[in-house]
């Protein structure tokens, strides 16, 4: 193959929480692009419902149940994706997100409890570097294969009411600088991490804070907006050329970098 090809035909996949907006639109452009893909999360009918959905445009796809802090599980269904597919090429870790008790809009950060604290980073943070260490040993016998983790505008600036959130993606991108660098050292150039880091999408857990019952934007969503150069929210596929090419060979030379896809929003300083 050309390493200067996007297609991902004859490729495996697992996508972590790739039931959500995200992920799942993740998933759907990875089908599409010629991969076969394992939808993973908690939920078993979610995940069923996803695979079923890329099934019926003529891709293949699996739902795999299990908890990304979970060793156990992964294991198992990492053993079981391998028997039947003989391999895995691509790992997108797109389980996370904030937890609601974490946030520290109306209150002071002192009243946050600690154990929503350890839940979000928990979720974020430790749920990629456990998927990763045990799907990634997959990609070491193979010598090939390509991870993307999912940072944040949060990594880069301080954004208010998401203290947890931000450690925790502050984390995911020295986590996938360090893993970069040990899997090119250890294993050869065929096995590349990097990351993208989403600038502001409408999904189901942010919903509630910004936008107003009447469909309108909240002062918060306006004030990014404002700090936005492109005026607007991002479309969940619009992240999708971003990972497609990370885990292509047209990226083939690429590890250790995390891709704003922000409409600009970590450029604008806002004056």
């Amino acid at each position: 193959m050309s390493a200067l090809s996007f297609d991902l035909t004859g490729r495996t996949a697992i996508v972590t929480g790739g039931y959500g907006v995200l992920g799942g639109s993740m998933a759907s452009a990875l089908a599409s692009a010629g991969a076969r893909v394992a939808i993973l999360g908690r939920r078993a009918d979610a995940a069923e419902e996803k695979a079923a959905e890329i099934r019926s445009s003529g891709a293949d796809a699996v739902a795999v149940v299990a908890d990304v802090l979970d060793e156990v599980a992964l294991r198992t269904a990492r053993d079981e994706l391998a028997r039947g597919w003989g391999r895995l090429d691509i790992l997108i870790n797109a389980a996370g997100g904030n937890v609601p008790r974490a946030r520290t809009d109306t209150v002071p950060v002192f009243e946050m409890p600690i154990d929503a604290y350890d839940e979000v980073v928990a979720l974020n943070l430790k749920g990629t570097v456990v998927a990763t260490l045990i799907m990634g040993e997959l990609m070491t016998r193979q010598k090939r294969g390509a991870v993307v983790n999912i940072s944040s505008m949060a990594a880069h600036q301080a954004i208010s009411a998401v203290m947890g959130y931000s450690v925790a993606k502050a984390g995911i991108d020295s986590f996938t600088r360090w893993m970069a660098v040990d899997m090119a050292r250890r294993y050869g150039d065929g096995i590349r991490v990097n990351a993208i880091a989403p600038g502001f999408f409408l999904g189901n857990q942010n919903r509630g804070v910004l936008l107003n019952e009447d469909g309108s934007y909240t002062t918060r969503a306006n004030t990014i907006i404002a700090k936005t150069p492109m005026g607007r929210f991002g479309s969940a596929n619009e992240l999708n050329g971003a990972v497609q090419w990370l885990c292509s060979d047209a990226a083939s030379f690429v590890t250790g970098v995390v891709i704003p896809v922000d409409g600009g929003f970590s450029a604008f300083s806002g004056v």
